[in-house]
């Protein structure tokens, strides 16, 4: 069980570090488009604003990806998991709490999906709020 536990908290220290960091990058794009709006607001903002939250959303959707193709590549490395489609797919249903099987997973390292799902849920949290936020703030323009 405490292997479980460090290889989690590794996972989470090193998903929310990246998640941050992923964040910090989407906030800096965002007050540059907040600051060239300001410059020059006499530009129709509707359709650049609507493509700047379309970016937002890859972004987001990036960032995300990332965070579940990292527990994927773990459980492959654990032997958790024997294929890459499987892990994936594990991975993913897992992150976003869609619910699984977790028969197919090895029976040790069931705490790390556990887990999993409930940084996943966190990590969407932080994103929806960073997102509602960024939108709210194109919209006063």
């Amino acid at each position: 069980m405490f292997d479980e536990l460090a290889i989690s908290t590794g996972m989470v220290l090193l998903t929310v570090i990246w998640h941050g960091t992923g964040l910090m990058f989407l906030s800096r794009v965002l007050r540059m488009e907040l600051r060239e709006e300001a410059e020059h607001p006499w530009r129709d903002t509707r359709l650049r604003a609507l493509v700047f939250t379309i970016g937002l959303v890859l972004g987001l959707f990036i960032l995300h990806a990332a965070e579940i193709w990292a527990y994927a590549a773990l459980y492959l490395e654990l032997g958790a998991l024997p294929h890459i489609r499987e892990a994936v797919y594990f991975s993913t249903i897992t992150y976003s709490t869609t619910g699984y099987d977790d028969d197919l997973l090895a029976e040790q390292w069931r705490l790390v999906a556990a887990i999993e799902g409930m940084n996943g849920v966190l990590l969407m949290g932080w994103s929806t709020a960073f997102f509602v936020t960024g939108v709210t703030r194109l919209m006063r323009r």
